[in-house]
């Protein structure tokens, strides 16, 4: 098996000495950072997710902070999201685009303050492309990477196990708001949010000093509940539908064609940069989009590049992202599908590199 070569364009995080003490076997590289893949493995990873209570070291979600009398301009500018509505305190699912209505990014805005915002964004580099509107719309914002890292607590248990460390106030946090909570004489952002269909909450650790003492704290409150070191699950973000930028949508793509129209107010957002591109869009609506695929097979193959979805002898779309489901007993999938071919029930075949299956649209993904 090949190794990556450590450097420093290949960063650790505040967490991998947890990382490594836990028996992770597997990471991918995410924002020129390491991010866990597998533990003991991604079946019983999934199942553990399930049933119990994860801590993730997702540090390499980075955070662009944007402060400044334009900060909250700056950041409407990014998006076709109307932000005008929204509060400090609160986190927001942001499509970003470029002039081309053009995905960039999908992160979630966290809202401290009118004038302080941190994008925590998803694999690209959105720091360079914010700093470059501020510069050249001479905007008054300072734009910059924090020292602060994500940790996740993730699963059924997750409740439990953060009332323990930061107080049975943590319980009242609605879905994607947050609130600041202390950890020995530090305040930290925890927002009630993740990369998961399990429920949890997203800590927003400042300053890696603090990484290693708040994943022991974690780990030493939660040994009742079987807690253990986790990552985002292949089986189960497919189930949910959760999409990956870079696999199942890139720059090539606008957010109606990704199915996150409904995080679009284009016609208010006043300022996106995208706007004009993304308004002929909404009129005219998009010629394929994410659909749910399910597949009829019983051991699919990894799905490290896309799959072509065939009607006969053409092609109508690509499964992106795909993995067998033991709770569902089926392949599910994520694909990108025309429009001539994406209505439910419409029969396909899939073809990965071993063979080719039957595949059908879905309405809606598993959970």
């Amino acid at each position: 098996m090949a190794l990556i070569s450590p450097s420093r364009r290949l960063r650790r995080t505040p967490f991998s000495e947890g990382v490594e003490a836990a028996g992770v076997s597997a990471y991918t590289v995410y924002n020129h950072m390491l991010l866990p893949t597998v533990f003991a493995s991604v079946e019983e990873d999934y199942r553990h997710l399930k049933s119990a209570v994860q801590v993730w070291d997702v540090a390499c979600e980075r955070q662009v902070e944007v402060r400044g009398p334009d900060a909250a301009k700056l950041v409407q500018m990014l998006s076709p999201r109307d932000l005008r509505g929204m509060l400090p305190g609160q986190c927001y699912y942001l499509p970003m685009v470029d002039e081309t209505g053009g995905m960039l990014n999908d992160p979630v805005a966290v809202k401290l303050a009118e004038d302080r915002w941190w994008i925590s964004i998803a694999d690209s580099d959105l720091l360079l492309w914010v700093k470059g509107i501020a510069h050249g719309y001479r905007l008054d914002v300072l734009i910059d990477e924090p020292d602060v890292s994500p940790l996740a607590v993730q699963g059924p248990k997750s409740d439990e196990l953060m009332a323990r460390v930061f107080g049975d106030g943590v319980r009242d946090l609605r879905f994607f708001r947050f609130g600041f909570f202390d950890f020995q004489g530090r305040s930290m952002v925890v927002a009630r949010s993740g990369y998961s269909k399990q429920g949890g909450f997203e800590i927003y650790v400042e300053g890696a000093d603090i990484g290693m003492p708040l994943w022991h704290a974690l780990m030493e409150a939660g040994r009742d509940l079987d807690v253990r070191a986790g990552c985002p699950n292949g089986i189960e973000r497919v189930e949910g539908g959760l999409l990956s930028y870079g696999n199942d949508m890139t720059r090539d793509n606008t957010p109606h064609e990704a199915g996150l129209g409904r995080f679009c107010n284009t016609a208010t957002a006043i300022g996106c940069i995208g706007r004009d591109a993304l308004l002929r869009v909404a009129k005219e609506g998009p010629v394929k989009q994410v659909r749910a695929i399910e597949i009829g097979s019983t051991s699919l193959p990894r799905c490290d590049r896309p799959w072509p979805l065939m009607a006969g002898a053409k092609q109508v779309g690509q499964v992106t992202s795909a993995a067998q489901s033991p709770d569902f007993g089926c392949g599910v999938a994520i694909g990108m599908v025309r429009m001539t071919h994406w209505d439910e029930g419409t029969e396909l075949i899939v073809e990965t590199q071993d063979s080719a299956y039957p595949a059908r649209v879905r309405e809606t993904f598993w959970i």
